[in-house]
């Protein structure tokens, strides 16, 4: 409700309009990129897994944690998260796929080609 009434409350155009431009913009770099590769992958968080609970008390620290999926989100794009290995506490890592419009085949055979590559995926985290 509270984005039904700053859209009609005049703010249209100081945030939903520069909103839809800057994601326009996301969506135009990796356009670019898709010219020359068929997948991106990148990190799926700035940080290894921390502990269960370890940041209840930071919701700000939980949130950045997210930072580097929101892209796909925006743009609307497919993204696969698999793992690729662990910290030296055991704690897991992983890196995300980011692919094209409708080719999340692509990514499937890139996330089984990499899990065939690397069995991370058969190891787990201590409890």
């Amino acid at each position: 409700m509270l984005g039904t009434y700053a859209l009609s409350a005049g703010y249209y155009e100081a945030y939903y309009r520069k909103a839809q431009q800057v994601r326009r913009l996301i969506r135009q770099d990796y356009d670019r990129a898709f010219e020359r590769v068929d997948a991106v992958v990148m990190p799926t968080s700035p940080c290894a897994a921390f502990k269960l609970g370890e940041r209840a008390d930071d919701p700000l620290q939980m949130y950045l944690t997210d930072v580097f999926t929101v892209s796909a989100n925006l743009t609307g794009l497919p993204a696969l998260n698999v793992p690729c290995g662990f910290t030296a506490g055991r704690l897991p890592i992983g890196f995300q796929f980011i692919g094209r419009p409708f080719e999340e085949a692509t990514l499937l055979k890139l996330a089984d080609a990499h899990e065939r590559a690397a069995p991370w995926w058969l190891e787990a985290p201590p409890d």
